[in-house]
């Protein structure tokens, strides 16, 4: 799903600087690709991406890892709870992951667009095909999306808002036609649509979750399912688009393997015993201190640091602010000070994260410094919403709160500002327990876990939350469960995240306007409702040169930050990925960073062989 939001919970650091309109490609007739601002990287006849290795290998095996459980082979509703299966499928287009944001054809032939990019059209290639044989028509684009918009999760109701038609305009074009105000990243998005078969679902309920194997067009088909437990993917050796341009390199393991585990500490001990290949770790704890075994230390398991330049975005701890206790502003700002980053990125980080203070992190996107006249176009908007807007986002620069890192003690000053902001907001203590001074009613609420590796940061908050009287318990709870209460928001606290492109937009609206706030399974999970937010996402995404986009993104970024709707965590400027020495992988870690590009690795046989030589 939006496969420009490349791995939700990280982001990347911006390189472009051009202040060019929105790229001149198909203003001036069809090409073979499109890029959000300025123009494509790889010419109308390149042969490959300079990322991959066009000579890799192909065969071999690769068994990876999922947390969790999985009921359904649908990953486009709601329903249900889906294993990963998009490599079955192809979109229109695929995202360079070398670029800020640019597509190039892949089920298309070409792509047009008019300079206004009031409307796009599509030319398909003749030679594409699903797994059955059937090729793939223009009456499987415009089922697509019909399909997703109707009975599809929330998310492409708000993407794709801002068609008003979908037709066919001839024997293999598609052409999409926007309303409203223009919207330069709509042929782009519509670019990264998803291509589903008609023939196939016609005969199916597309809202139900089903375990039957779907017919895909990708270079993998489903082999084998075992519910709840694995899925294995077949490369399809007559995979109609092996030698296209955009393919060439990728997807050269023969049979890839999905083992899911109940928590990542049993799937990582798998690893580490040698039932899985490869490992994608998130703790730093574990980084630091679960590989010190044999396989490690004799060079059989690579831990390697592959430094990307991802804009990093926002995790947090997340108020649910439709919850009558987090309503208050004053509230969230106090809960705030009762998190102590500095102590747990010493004592349980190992030091390794830098504390997050914009939803644009590590990018030109997010907001910086306090207002000037340098920034004439951010000033300008936030000065017409003065009036709804806190006086402190105009007098002060958003600052996390921070400590010395001592603990209880470092603590103490900040735990001492947010009882006065909470007594200011009409709590106050009674009997060493924070009561409503109008109901009487106790501060306690629950904050919801899917990873055991979260309570690590959850308990010593809620630690400190208890010495302002607040009774913060914590739970954990399955993946199903916890993606239920999710979708109905039936949660007070969790830990979240929103990653972030190089080029935000249409994906905004799924993650702070007010229509998404009201919508079952939305990512604006905080439940934002804010006419101002919704003119600021509204303007972000109809910014028509990269320069506006900075000034409009910062905006947006500030007044998300001033309404203090999550606790900020941290990120990390690294993938941190664990292998079994059986690998080969291009030379070159494209922009968006090594764990973007793992389909263009592949099995080195005279490795492998060493490995299953040494007892593995």
């Amino acid at each position: 799903m939006y496969r420009k939001k490349l791995l939700a919970t990280f982001t990347i650091i911006i390189l472009l600087t051009t202040d060019m309109l929105v790229s001149s490609s198909g203003a001036s007739g069809p090409t073979h690709a499109i890029a959000m601002h300025g123009n494509p990287k790889f010419g109308a006849g390149y042969k490959h991406f300079d990322y991959v290795n066009p000579l890799a290998a192909k065969g071999g095996k690769k068994i990876t890892s999922a947390t969790g459980t999985f009921d359904s082979l649908n990953p486009f509703i709601l329903q249900g709870n889906p294993a990963n299966i998009s490599s079955i499928y192809d979109s229109l287009m695929v995202q360079s992951v070398d670029e800020a944001f640019t597509l190039y054809c892949l089920l298309c032939e070409s792509i047009e667009t008019p300079k206004d990019r009031s409307w796009v059209e599509f030319t398909l290639r003749n030679d594409a095909f699903w797994h059955d044989g059937k090729q793939i028509t223009v009456n499987d684009v415009i089922f697509s999306f019909n399909i997703l918009q109707k009975k599809g999760r929330p998310f492409y109701r708000f993407y794709y808002g801002g068609v008003s038609n979908v037709s066919q305009t001839g024997p293999r074009k598609v052409k999409f036609t926007f309303s409203g105000k223009p919207n330069p990243e709509l042929p782009l998005i519509l670019g990264d649509l998803t291509i589903l078969p008609k023939h196939y679902w016609e005969s199916r309920d597309f809202s139900k979750a089903s375990l039957d194997p779907p017919l895909g067009s990708g270079p993998y088909r489903i082999f084998d399912v075992k519910p709840g437990r694995s899925v294995t993917l077949k490369r399809v050796n007559n995979y109609w688009g092996k030698n296209h341009p955009a393919k060439v390199g990728f997807d050269n393991i023969d049979t890839i393997r999905i083992d899911y585990f109940r928590d990542r500490t049993v799937a990582r001990e798998a690893f580490k015993g040698g039932s899985l290949d490869l490992w994608l770790e998130n703790s730093a704890k574990e980084w630091a201190t679960a590989f010190n075994v044999p396989p490690v230390r004799d060079g059989r398991i690579i831990k390697k640091d592959f430094f990307h330049k991802r804009t990093a975005g926002m995790q947090g701890f997340v108020f649910n602010i439709r919850k009558s206790l987090f309503m208050d502003r004053r509230v969230r700002k106090a809960l705030n000070l009762a998190w102590d980053f500095e102590w747990y990125n010493k004592n349980l980080a190992y030091s390794a994260y830098t504390r997050t203070d914009s939803y644009f992190d590590n990018s030109e996107l997010g907001s910086r410094g306090l207002l000037s006249d340098a920034d004439q176009e951010e000033q300008s908007i936030l000065y017409k919403y003065k009036e709804y807007l806190p006086k402190e986002l105009f007098k002060n620069v958003y600052i996390p709160p921070s400590t010395d890192g001592t603990g209880s003690r470092g603590i103490r000053n900040n735990l001492k500002k947010a009882g006065k902001i909470l007594k200011l907001a009409g709590w106050k203590i009674q009997n060493s327990v924070l009561v409503n001074s109008n109901t009487k009613e106790p501060f306690k609420f629950e904050i919801l876990l899917v990873q055991p590796a979260f309570e690590r940061m959850a308990l010593p908050f809620a630690r400190n939350l208890k010495r302002l009287g607040i009774q913060a318990t914590v739970r954990i709870v399955d993946s199903a469960q916890y993606q239920a209460r999710i979708d109905n928001r039936d949660f007070d606290m969790i830990v979240g995240a929103w990653g972030q492109s190089q080029s935000p937009g249409n994906e905004q609206r799924d993650f702070w306007s007010s229509r998404a706030a009201i919508e079952k399974g939305s990512r604006n999970s905080i439940g934002i409702n804010s006419k101002v937010i919704d003119e600021l996402i509204e303007l972000v995404i109809t910014a028509q040169t990269r320069e506006s986009l900075v000034q409009r993104t910062r905006a947006l970024d500030r007044v998300l930050l001033w309404g203090h709707y999550v606790i900020p965590h941290f990120h990390l400027s690294s993938d941190r990925i664990a292998y079994w020495d059986k690998f080969g992988k291009p030379k070159k870690i494209p922009v968006l960073g090594a764990a973007t590009n793992l389909s263009a690795w592949w099995v080195d046989t005279e490795k492998e062989a060493a490995l299953i030589k040494s007892n593995r």
